[in-house]
């Protein structure tokens, strides 16, 4: 039987991560990432996919209209390798000491430090 959720995986960006946007409205362009939401298979990117929030005024604050960053699907974004100047694909292996870490596939770099 096939529900309608979807199932987490295991993120290849972590928090604080630099990310570049493949597809979308904002095809290109760079930010960090802020948070990942594990359960939805998307991540919230500094300054990507912002939308216009209409929040009604209470007795404490004045109401508007706010701007805030929207999720986007984990699959539309990769890794920012600095010296490619470019979003990468990754891989993970294990580094020194037996720990995992990503290494870039293209120039098998490692991306972790």
């Amino acid at each position: 039987m096939i529900t309608g959720k979807v199932q987490p995986k295991a993120a290849h960006v972590k928090k604080n991560d630099v990310v570049q946007v493949m597809t979308g409205k904002d095809k290109g362009k760079t930010g960090k990432v802020l948070r990942i939401i594990t359960k939805q298979n998307k991540v919230v990117v500094e300054k990507i996919n912002m939308i216009k929030k209409h929040k009604k005024g209470d007795g404490k604050s004045a109401g508007g209209i706010l701007e805030k960053e929207a999720p986007i699907a984990i699959s539309n974004v990769l890794l920012y390798n600095e010296k490619l100047g470019r979003g990468v694909r990754t891989v993970t292996k294990e580094g020194k000491g037996g720990k995992k870490v990503r290494f870039c596939r293209k120039s098998n770099e490692q991306l972790d430090k």
